[in-house]
């Protein structure tokens, strides 16, 4: 069965179901339905989100499951929770900023001391 349409196919705007009807017996309901969070998940990340339930949350297994970095899970993870609203844009620019830091440590740039103090100084 296709998925529920999140956007206009043809200006991509939004769109909303107005008909829902039972394959059974048969009954139609007309309304304005709203799609829920999930539906709104792109494919891959649907797959990705449906991995992370099956292994009950386990960021190990996942990183077994997938063969990729703990940490590419984690910001998958949280890519995730961004895409489903749970998260504001400050806690998003507060991320980015912190995954800055710690890039320059890794580069050379920064100090472990100077990067503790730069991390401490964000909310």
């Amino acid at each position: 069965m296709r998925r529920v349409l999140e956007e206009c196919p043809s200006c991509g705007g939004d769109v909303e179901v107005t008909r829902v009807s039972c394959t059974t017996c048969e009954t139609e309901v007309t309304g304005r339905f709203a799609p829920c969070r999930f539906c709104r998940l792109p494919p891959e990340t649907a797959h990705f989100l449906e991995l992370f339930v099956k292994n009950r949350g386990n960021v190990k297994e996942m990183v077994r499951e997938l063969e990729i970095s703990y940490w590419t899970i984690r910001n998958r993870i949280n890519d995730l929770i961004t895409e489903m609203g749970f998260e504001s844009e400050e806690k998003d620019e507060i991320a980015d900023q912190r995954q800055q830091i710690l890039a320059k440590v890794n580069r050379g740039e920064l100090t472990a001391g100077e990067a503790a103090e730069l991390l401490s100084s964000i909310r």
